[in-house]
């Protein structure tokens, strides 16, 4: 959530900036001015009336300690009409304060100076790639074929059970799942990440802590007894775990990493993008979440893009890196890269990772702030990244590593399987 302090003094340089966003935030940002100067005036009327009822009750005390009952009663009344007039304030400046909040709620982060121009996909920037794409043998096959021919995934199994998009794996399928959420964690937690187990479900305070109310509401999975969501990403609940925390400067940075499920009700498309492991409603996902000094935030962001480029290089799977536009960052985010891995059985890029630096965005939705040496609290810097999420990771390894023989497993990752071919 944007600081209103920083909107009221920097009105045109917030319109500018959502702008970035393909966003028309003029009327939005003078709604939240307005609220705002009501609230302050409110808040100073009330506090004014306050002041003159303490005084009035120190009056009355004096005079009917001196007797003077009569007198006195005659400023009772007045002090009952103060009394009144606090109720309504006080009633006044909370719906004002709630109407200022909640429209604070729908506005985006700032994009940073970096994010370049674009209303699309089509218009981030690639700052980055790696890898050699494999030329594959006749006949090589995308994984949602892979994965029937060799029996390590079931979609229809999963159908059967629950819905499309919850898909069961099998067999070898099941350890090479297991092994990459191993070593995943592994190398976090070899980088100094402290690895956390997290609940899957989170109340309504942590989705609004990490932006993804009410933003993305529709999105998530709401179990309406409890009024609790299943989370669509770790990070939501790891972020959380510093809601309301005052941190000391000596302790940042804190670095935290944490497998999950992720669930998302997104409505899919049509056609091969969205097939097999491209889209599905569960997934795994490693995150790993930082709370840096505002000064060292950006610094941390490269540091955790290097940390992905690591794990993506030992997996020997072909990678580029974009820097996302405007139009294609995330709602809470500052600036954004995301990791693509290339599939050669589909010729195309596929989503494997998002680094973002939120700055103090989540920060103060969350209240999470920190104590300076010189004694001040202010408001940290969020980070997070998936470090890695599974499903197309899975699919790229399926695919570029297929030979007439099976699927050979990466060398790194057969201390955690066991085996080094499916086949």
């Amino acid at each position: 959530m944007l600081q209103i302090a920083y909107i009221r003094e920097n009105q045109e340089k917030v319109v500018k900036a959502l702008a970035k966003r393909n966003l028309d935030a003029a009327e939005m940002i003078q709604n939240v001015i307005d609220l705002d100067e009501k609230r302050r005036s409110t808040q100073v009327e009330l506090d004014n009336i306050l002041a003159e009822s303490n005084k009035l009750s120190k009056e009355i005390g004096e005079l009917m300690r001196n007797g003077e009952k009569a007198k006195a009663e005659i400023l009772k009344e007045k002090s009952t009409q103060f009394k009144d007039k606090t109720a309504e304030l006080k009633e006044i400046l909370s719906t004002v304060t709630e109407e200022l909040t909640q429209e604070l709620y729908k506005l985006p982060n700032t994009p940073s100076d970096i994010v370049p121009e674009g209303k699309s996909a089509d218009d981030n920037l690639n700052v980055f790639e790696s890898g050699e794409i494999p030329t594959l043998h006749e006949g090589a096959l995308p994984h949602w074929d892979l994965i029937k021919k060799y029996d390590i995934i079931d979609f229809e199994l999963g159908t059967k059970i629950t819905a499309p998009g919850f898909p069961v794996y099998k067999g070898k399928g099941a350890k090479l799942q297991r092994a990459l959420i191993s070593y995943f964690l592994d190398k976090n937690t070899d980088a100094g990440y402290n690895e956390v187990q997290v609940p899957h479900l989170i109340n309504e305070a942590s989705g609004y802590g990490t932006g993804q109310l009410p933003d993305k509401e529709g999105q998530m999975y709401h179990d309406a007894k409890d009024d609790l969501y299943l989370i669509p990403t770790a990070e939501v609940p790891v972020t959380n775990i510093y809601r309301d925390v005052i941190l000391q400067e000596s302790e940042l940075p804190v670095t935290v990493t944490g497998y999950t499920p992720c669930f998302r009700r997104e409505a899919g498309s049509w056609g091969a993008h969205v097939r097999g492991l491209n889209r599905l409603h569960q997934f795994d996902k490693v995150e790993i979440v930082r709370i840096e000094h505002p000064e060292k935030s950006y610094e941390a962001l490269d540091g955790m893009v290097e940390h992905v480029k690591s794990i993506l290089d030992e997996l020997k799977l072909p990678y580029r890196i974009l820097r996302l536009c405007g139009g294609d960052m995330g709602f809470t985010s500052a600036l954004t890269y995301d990791f693509e891995v290339f599939s050669t059985a589909q010729d195309r890029w596929l989503e494997i990772s998002s680094v973002s630096n939120f700055e103090t965005f989540q920060a103060n939705r969350l209240k999470l702030r920190f104590k300076g040496k010189d004694g001040k609290t202010q408001l940290a810097h969020t980070l997070n990244g998936s470090s890695l999420a599974l499903p197309r990771v899975l699919a790229g390894i399926l695919e570029n590593y297929q030979t007439p023989e099976g699927i050979v497993i990466p060398e790194v990752l057969r201390k955690y399987t066991g085996f080094d071919i499916i086949n």
